[in-house]
């Protein structure tokens, strides 16, 4: 049997968790400030079309990471956890996002708003990790993400002439999803609030 040389692995087949990581990876740099908007959605579409190592490893090769990872995505012990493949993006540039019921979250979801509006609700929603980030790039537009009692969320981002609120009443249950929010908000608003109130009806409230 020959040895391996260098650069074999760059002929391996990537999974959908080695995309992810590459792209969080991406838009780390994008909060930075080294990559704009523009090279960031460029460098998505070449992520997620990417086949093997060799065709991940030019698209950070002038950003500071050291290789390729590759993440090994724990799954979650619950009655929240789906085999599908998770949504992995929302994105509104002058428009608005709104995603509740019963969807798929990716590992790592991303969050553009641009001039618009995004609402994630996280009420009914499956995943596919232990720990999910959502990464938030806000300018002049406003998020804002529902988390029910069972997920406990970790709310980390930056606010420049804006702010990242948590007002989620979540606590953490053994076994439960993990969910981090973080990234850059710019004349923007984040908020994580609990989930919606089912509305009573006019008979309900006379009596």
């Amino acid at each position: 049997m020959s040895e391996q040389q260098p650069g074999d692995h760059l002929s391996i087949r990537v999974s959908n968790e080695d995309r992810e990581k590459v792209a969080q990876i991406l838009h780390t740099a994008m909060a930075e400030g080294r990559l704009d908007l523009k090279e960031l959605e460029e460098r998505l579409d070449a992520v997620y079309a990417a086949k093997t190592f060799g065709d991940l490893e030019p698209i950070t090769r002038d950003l500071p990471v050291q290789g390729v990872p590759l993440p090994a995505t724990t799954p979650v012990p619950s009655n929240r956890v789906s085999g599908a493949t998770g949504l992995n993006q929302s994105i509104a540039i002058m428009s608005g996002v709104d995603r509740k019921g019963v969807w798929v979250v990716s590992p790592h979801h991303t969050v553009v708003a641009v001039m618009g509006g995004v609402e994630l609700d996280l009420t009914q929603a499956q995943f596919t990790a232990a720990e999910t980030t959502i990464q938030v790039f806000a300018f002049m537009g406003g998020v804002e993400i529902r988390v029910p009692d069972d997920i406990h969320v970790q709310v980390d981002g930056f606010g420049f002439m804006g702010a990242f609120e948590d007002k989620s009443l979540g606590v953490h249950t053994p076994g439960g999803p993990v969910v981090r929010v973080t990234g850059f908000a710019m004349m923007a608003g984040v908020e994580v609030k609990p989930p919606r109130r089912p509305k009573k009806n006019r008979r309900e409230i006379e009596e």
